[in-house]
């Protein structure tokens, strides 16, 4: 194991239940396995980011009203301080081409000042997407690390032993 699994760590993720592309109808959501993972791995504290109006069960429906929240996605619960954190992971299904628009929520206000900044997507065939460079415009003064990973949506409820060789 690397030398993050003893730090003090935090995982902020989004995740979607309901009909996911290539899954099907699902009671948890792709991201959440992952999210799950690390924490069982490394003892990281765990906040869900939820939006405040739920999007909807239907993936069609969904991808159409996530596209409408980009740059105003209200989130059920924020927040306010991560200082005492050393590690944070940052984890999401990509959402055309970037994050999904409750984690620039989640994040933007944050001090990640001196932070290490690990990133994990779910997809379906967009890898890393932009994720990863969106993130470094929001996360200023962060160390973010160049060994994000992108995890296909199908393989992330078998994908335990892929996060333990990758933390």
């Amino acid at each position: 194991m690397s030398e993050y699994k003893n730090k003090k760590s935090l995982v902020i993720y989004f995740s979607r239940a309901d009909e996911n592309y290539a899954v099907g109808y699902v009671d948890k959501g792709n991201t959440e396995y992952i999210a799950e993972y690390v924490r069982d791995i490394t003892g990281a504290q765990i906040f869900k980011v939820e939006p405040l109006i739920p999007y909807s069960k239907e993936y069609n429906k969904c991808i159409e009203e996530a596209k409408l929240r980009v740059g105003n996605a209200p989130i059920k619960n924020k927040i306010n301080d991560i200082s005492q954190y050393e590690v944070i992971y940052i984890m999401t299904p990509v959402y055309w081409g970037s994050y999904a628009p409750e984690i620039e929520t989640a994040i933007k206000d944050l001090d990640f000042t001196g932070k290490t900044i690990r990133i994990v997507t779910t997809h379906e065939g967009s890898g890393l997407a932009n994720v990863v460079d969106d993130i470094k415009k929001i996360c200023k003064n962060a160390n973010i690390l160049n060994d994000s990973i992108a995890i296909k949506g199908t393989e992330c409820i078998n994908a335990r032993s892929k996060i333990e060789e990758w933390i």
